[in-house]
């Protein structure tokens, strides 16, 4: 089947069994005799831990969990390069022997068993990690090995690597990924949202490169990809600037939040919008993080638990762990924000805001704002979190502002 290759002539025809849903094809696991490698478990230590003051070092922190609210423009530009985005794949990866693969058939088969068949003939070694694999067919495949091998991977959704000296072919669910983003930290920062919005939380950031590497499978590498391409076609990211209080009313009462209106102007309070727990306001300018901490101030204890940022690219979805960037053990530091924003004409901003504890969904809004104008979340009893005494409630206030992203074939600075 195998002959050294001369000519390079490849006509492919592939059937691939169950077409578009691969992934949900039943397979069944070879016998275990079957005569390739699994991968080894590394050994654990139960009752061994990294120490905390280790496991807590978090170099996002630093450019995270600050914010000025004393210069705080509403728009701002950031230039990056037009080739800034590339997603490389990490790890070595030797070319394959050039031989010339003839009529290559199987049918309905788990993908490692046909690669088993295919470089057994080239006397490769296969070693097969995740194995089994989704079950494929194809019918007289020809042309390079390389080639053949490139066609029943992708049918399975599976990465291989291989090993010229000990020829050897790994093949695997996942491989590891560098995504190299523009020299901006609020775009990496967006990036590192997004992904934590998707759900994507095993990746390693690196703020010295302006990496995040990550190891993702077929649907996880497409879905990253997406990200670029939608991030490069729509430039505009809406920031958010937040903070995050705990108050403990001074009669042991409800705050009395109707006397907002006896402290700052009628207009100062845009909207009210009830959600199912706790309301969200939009205000004026006129209730900023100054203001408003005078006025609780006079009702309540007022405890800050935590401030950040957090970046949305334009009609995405980002996660905010609040508690990245708590003050505090308690149990507000478990709250996350999850938003998914969208500028629109008029300089408006139109946000679906969620507020998530460890136990899933507290609360959400549908909002829409004008730019200059703030967010307030008020009425998170505290008893949520199961903390009953002393009376006490959660707020989280919130600055939106808009960042122009602007591509350019000029080499740029980094740039916060």
């Amino acid at each position: 089947m195998l002959k050294l290759y001369k000519y390079f002539i490849l006509t492919l025809c592939v059937l691939i069994a169950g077409c578009n849903n691969l992934r949900d094809t039943v397979v069944k696991k070879l016998s275990d005799d079957k005569p390739y490698s699994t991968s080894v478990q590394k050994p654990t230590y139960p009752k061994i831990r990294t120490p905390k003051g280790a496991d807590k070092l978090d170099l996002e922190v630093p450019l995270r969990c600050f914010v000025n609210w004393n210069t705080q423009p509403m728009i701002s530009t950031i230039p990056y390069n037009l080739r800034a985005f590339d997603l490389v794949r990490n790890g070595n990866n030797d070319i394959l022997p050039r031989f010339e693969v003839n009529g290559f058939s199987f049918d309905t088969m788990p993908a490692e068993k046909a690669l088993l068949k295919l470089t057994k003939e080239a006397d490769i070694k296969l070693v097969a990690k995740d194995a089994p694999y989704a079950s494929i067919s194809a019918d007289n495949l020809r042309g390079e090995l390389t080639e053949v091998i490139d066609v029943i991977t992708d049918a399975a959704e599976i990465y291989y690597a291989y090993n010229a000296s000990s020829k050897t072919l790994r093949i695997s669910r996942k491989a590891n990924f560098s995504l190299y983003v523009p020299q901006s930290r609020p775009i990496l920062l967006a990036i590192l949202d997004v992904l934590r919005g998707a759900g994507i939380t095993e990746f390693t950031a690196d703020f010295d490169d302006y990496t995040i590497t990550f190891d993702a499978d077929f649907e996880l590498k497409n879905r990253i990809s997406n990200l670029i391409g939608y991030f490069e076609e729509n430039p505009i990211l809406i920031a958010y600037d937040v903070r995050v209080f705990t108050l403990y009313p001074h009669n042991k009462q409800d705050v009395d939040w109707q006397s907002l209106f006896g402290t700052f102007n009628v207009d100062s309070v845009k909207s009210a919008k009830s959600g199912v727990l706790g309301r969200i306001l939009t205000t004026s300018n006129d209730i900023n993080i100054n203001s408003l901490d005078t006025f609780l101030g006079g009702m309540a204890k007022v405890v800050p638990i935590a401030e950040g940022k957090f970046i949305v690219p334009n009609q995405w979805f980002s996660r905010f762990d609040i508690g990245k960037c708590a003050n505090t053990a308690s149990v507000e530091s478990h709250l996350s924000l999850l938003a998914k924003s969208s500028f629109e004409q008029g300089n408006k901003i139109f946000a679906n805001i969620t507020l998530e504890g460890k136990n899933g969904e507290i609360t959400q809004f549908d909002i829409r704002n004008k730019l200059g104008e703030n967010l307030l979340i008020i009425g998170i009893p505290n008893e949520i979190f199961g903390i009953d005494s002393p009376k006490s409630e959660t707020i989280v206030f919130m600055v939106p502002r808009i960042i122009k992203t602007l591509k350019t074939t000029k080499h740029l600075e980094n740039n916060m």
